[in-house]
C-alpha cells in the first residue's frame, strides 16, 4: 500500500513538528464570510465524496442593529437535487449530515421578504467536512484518551482523510481518462464515417454528372 507507507513515514515527521511547539494546528474549517445582496441568493459550493460527514453553522452579523438582525433562508441541495436542509425566518442555524453520493453539495442563503427593504447583510458560515467535523473532545472524554495518545489519534485520521482524498482522486482521474478515451474513439469514427459519407457524394456527384453529359451528347 503506497499511500499508508508514506502516511507512516510522515507521520514521525508531524509528530516531532507539532510536539516542538506549544499545540498541534491540525487542519480545521474555518469560517467563511458571505454578503446576502438585498435581493437575490447567495450560494457556496463544495465538491465532497461520499461517505464524509459535513457540519456547519451559519449565523447573520448586523453591528448596526444587533437588537434587530435581519432573518434569512438557508437551503442545502445535494448533487442529485435532494433537499438536505431548509431553514426560514431565522438569524442562525445549524445543518449536519453525511453525504450519499460524490458531487457539488451547495448551501444557498437569502433574505426574507419581509426584510428585502434593507440593505445587504453579512453572514458567517463555519463550514467542516470529514476530520474537521469530529467532535475530538467528546471522543477524547469517551475513550479516555489525552495528551500525546490524543495527538496521534488526530494525526491518524487526518493521513486517514489525505489517504482518502488521493484515493477518491485517483477514481475520479480513472473516470475522467476512460470518459477521454471513449469520446475521443466516437470523434474517431465520426471522422471516419463523414470521411466516407463525403467520397460517397463526390462519387455520385461525378458518376451523375458524367452520365448527364453522355446524355446530353457533350462527350
Amino acid at each position: 500500500m503506497f499511500y499508508g507507507g508514506r502516511a507512516a513515514c510522515l507521520l514521525p515527521i508531524i509528530l516531532v513538528l507539532c510536539l516542538t511547539r506549544n499545540n498541534c494546528m491540525l487542519p480545521v474549517a474555518e469560517a467563511i464570510w458571505l454578503t446576502i445582496p438585498s435581493s437575490g441568493t447567495k450560494c457556496v459550493s463544495e465538491e465532497i465524496q461520499s461517505n464524509v460527514v459535513v457540519l456547519a453553522d451559519y449565523y447573520v452579523i448586523d453591528e448596526h442593529n444587533p437588537d434587530h438582525i435581519p432573518t434569512i433562508s438557508a437551503r442545502v441541495t445535494s448533487p442529485f437535487g435532494n433537499n438536505l436542509h431548509h431553514n426560514e425566518n431565522a438569524t442562525h442555524g445549524q445543518f449536519a449530515f453525511t453525504t450519499s453520493e460524490s458531487g457539488n453539495y451547495i448551501a444557498c442563503f437569502w433574505k426574507d421578504g419581509s426584510h428585502k427593504q434593507h440593505s445587504e447583510l453579512t453572514l458567517g458560515v463555519d463550514w467542516k467536512i470529514g476530520i474537521a467535523a469530529k467532535d475530538w473532545d467528546s471522543a477524547a472524554k469517551k475513550e479516555k484518551i489525552e495528551g500525546v495518545e490524543l495527538i496521534l489519534r488526530r494525526l491518524q485520521g487526518t493521513v486517514e482523510a489525505i489517504r482518502g482524498n488521493l484515493i477518491y482522486l485517483k477514481d475520479r482521474e480513472a473516470d475522467m481518462r476512460e470518459v477521454s478515451e471513449i469520446t475521443n474513439a466516437r470523434v474517431a469514427w465520426f471522422s471516419i464515417i463523414s470521411l466516407g459519407v463525403c467520397i460517397a457524394v463526390t462519387v455520385l456527384q461525378i458518376w451523375y454528372l458524367k452520365r448527364y453529359f453522355v446524355k446530353k451528347k457533350l462527350i
